[in-house]
Parts: C-alpha cells; sequence; structure tokens
C-alpha cells in the first residue's frame, strides 16, 4: 500500500454511502484515494440525461468543478426485460422522489406479480466516468454488466438497492446474501472500475 502522501485524491461524485465503500475498496492498494463530494458540501446534480453515460458526465463535471479536483462519477441501474428495461436510468427514484431502497423494491415485486421465474430476467449496467478536469473535453468512459433475474421475493441483509431482490446467474441467492469482496468481484460496479483503473493511475 502506498504512503498516505503518495495517494492521489479523485472526488466521487456521489453521497451514497453503499457505492463510496465499495469504490474505496476496489481502489485499495491503486494509490488512489476517493473522497466523497459532500466533504467539499458540493450538492447532487439533478439526473436529467436520458442514458447512464449522459448523467455520469453530468455528475462528474459537477463534483470537478466544485472540488478542484479529477473526479469519477457512475450512473447505474437495473434493468428488468419484462418491464422493456425499466427501471433503467430512474432506478433510484422508480417509486417516486425521495423513496427508499424498500419502496423500490416493493414496487418491482408488485410489476412482476405472477411472472414466472423465466421471464424474470435482468441486469445491472453500470457506467463510470473518469474526468481530469470539469472542462474535460475526453472523458474516459467505461461499463459493466451483471446478468441475473429476479427473485420473488427480498433476502440477505447485505449490499443495498435493488440487491436483496437481484439472483445473478449461476446462483440461487441475492446479490445481498454476498460478503462485499465477492460482490465486488461480480458486479457492474466492480468491472467498470477495475477497467478504469488502469487508466486514472496513469492520468489522475
Amino acid at each position: 500500500m502506498p504512503a498516505e502522501s503518495a495517494v492521489r485524491q479523485v472526488v466521487l461524485a456521489s453521497g451514497n454511502k453503499g457505492k463510496l465503500a465499495e469504490i474505496r475498496s476496489l481502489l485499495e492498494g491503486t494509490g488512489l484515494g476517493v473522497v466523497p463530494q459532500s466533504e467539499f458540501a458540493i450538492v447532487e446534480v439533478a439526473e436529467t440525461g436520458l442514458t447512464f453515460v449522459e448523467n455520469a458526465i453530468l455528475k462528474a463535471r459537477a463534483a470537478c468543478a466544485g472540488a478542484g479536483l479529477p473526479a469519477i462519477a457512475d450512473d447505474s441501474g437495473l434493468e428488468v426485460d419484462f418491464l422493456q428495461g425499466a427501471p433503467g436510468v430512474r432506478s433510484a427514484r422508480f417509486a417516486g422522489q425521495g423513496c427508499t431502497d424498500e419502496d423500490n423494491n416493493r414496487l418491482l415485486l408488485e410489476r412482476l406479480q405472477d411472472v414466472p421465474e423465466a421471464a424474470r430476467s435482468a441486469r445491472f449496467r453500470c457506467v463510470m466516468v473518469y474526468l481530469r478536469h470539469s472542462c474535460d473535453p475526453a472523458p474516459i468512459i467505461c461499463e459493466g454488466v451483471w446478468e441475473g433475474r429476479i427473485g420473488m421475493r427480498p433476502s440477505g441483509e447485505r449490499g443495498f438497492g435493488y440487491d436483496p431482490v437481484f439472483v445473478p446467474s449461476g446462483t440461487s441467492q441475492s446479490a445481498a446474501c454476498l460478503v462485499p469482496a465477492e460482490k465486488n468481484r461480480q458486479s457492474h460496479r466492480g468491472q467498470a472500475l477495475r477497467r478504469l483503473i488502469a487508466i486514472m493511475t496513469v492520468a489522475a
């Protein structure tokens, strides 16, 4: 692990504690340290984009401008085939503005009531962006996809978001049953960040 003085700081364009913990774990030993944008009193921007890429870039530019540091941002969500890709970019607010994870999971299971297991295919998608500065004309963009299905009921107590109802392909347990290291190895966010790390460690 590099000495503390050698760690280069990058601002994370998110206030989500679960996401921050995952990203910090994935960056261990890389020489990069991540600081949440809340430490700079940066207010989260409205996610007005129509795609994950657009939203991630919006968030990263705002974090860069507010912190004066390179920034990483991700926009991620759950795509359910039976719902034509919903909730998608609206995953965090599927049940309405200010809703909780439990509200979102409850609504999702209601929408899939009586849908058989074979028709409950879904995936988590993450688009992660790295900006060197707020006017960076060439954002670095990486993507990760985690295939699975929606379970019949919530299970597990780890993770956050839709983890209790998402069952990764090849398993019978939800993502909320996975220990953090195993989730990071499999997850959409882990995939995207690992693809970004090699570039960030050079460009940060």
